[in-house]
């Protein structure tokens, strides 16, 4: 009897994650579904789900229109180089809070962590004018260096809970026999950190990848990523369904692809320890 319930168990968990899995992927099928219809048919009462006229026209419209690798380049560049530099002041920041606290240390973690409470909105101001004045409106430069300190409490929080859980014994016995501080941060700690910065790394790229507030705030065509991309099939006349949906997919097809090949990292990054 034991044996069966924990079958029927097993199954009626399975059935249910299918479910919910399905439920959360569902926005996504139906877009990617809508890209594939003409106008008309993205706007038809009742909806068609899958009998309906397959085009491709919408993907020939968006391309012809807008240049998709231009704006794809971008967001590899922005989303790539805000992680990156994110990571390079995290490190070194998540290692002192971890491995030498001291009595401010939470204060100032608490501190970055509410600078995410604050709605951008109400900073725009002030940073497109230190902007304007600085020449850094539409440059990609801009756009990595607000990204990154938009994201850089979140990757500090995720790299010092990851840190914490690392035996201080291991360091210790490394500066027992003669390593820096460097040598300690490179040879010793990355290489146990890796689940950890790989899911911080991860999940920063994504965040930063799908930032639009800023994008769209601060940039116009040069440095403009595929979430200006996106935005631009919304204008006065309407929304073009089937030509936004196109656009979409396209926008969010390298993250996606990115993401179902990591995701095993990701899982393991965060459940070992890196948001724990």
């Amino acid at each position: 009897m034991a044996r069966m319930a924990t079958t029927q168990r097993v199954v009626i968990s399975t059935i249910g994650a299918w479910f919910f899995g399905f439920l959360i992927f569902f926005p996504i099928l139906w877009m990617v579904l809508t890209s594939f219809k003409t106008e008309l048919g993205a706007f038809a009462i009742p909806p068609s789900f899958l009998f309906f006229h397959w085009t491709t026209e919408n993907y020939v419209t968006v391309q012809e229109r807008s240049d998709y690798l231009h704006h794809a380049m971008n967001s590899i560049m922005i989303a790539g180089g805000s992680t990156l530099i994110a990571l390079l002041i995290a490190i070194p920041a998540a290692w002192s809070m971890a491995f030498s606290p001291t009595k401010r240390t939470k204060d100032i973690l608490l501190w970055m962590l509410s600078t995410k409470m604050m709605p951008p909105v109400g900073v725009l101001v002030p940073i497109y004018l230190i902007y304007k004045s600085f020449g850094l409106l539409d440059s990609r430069i801009g756009l990595v260096f607000i990204l990154c300190l938009g994201n850089l409490p979140i990757v500090i929080w995720m790299l010092f809970t990851y840190f914490k859980e690392i035996p201080r014994d291991i360091l210790e016995a490394a500066r027992m026999d003669g390593a820096t501080i460097g040598r300690e941060l490179i040879y010793v700690l990355t290489p146990m950190a890796i689940p950890g910065l790989a899911s911080t790394m991860l999940l920063n790229l994504i965040l930063a990848w799908n930032e639009a507030f800023w994008t769209l705030n601060l940039s116009t065509s040069n440095a403009a990523p595929l979430t200006t991309f996106i935005a631009s099939y919304s204008s006065p006349e309407g929304l073009f369904w089937a030509k936004l949906s196109a656009a979409s997919t396209l926008a969010i097809a390298p993250i996606l692809v990115l993401g179902w090949f990591s995701q095993k990292q990701l899982v393991r990054g965060l459940t070992f320890g890196a948001v724990k």
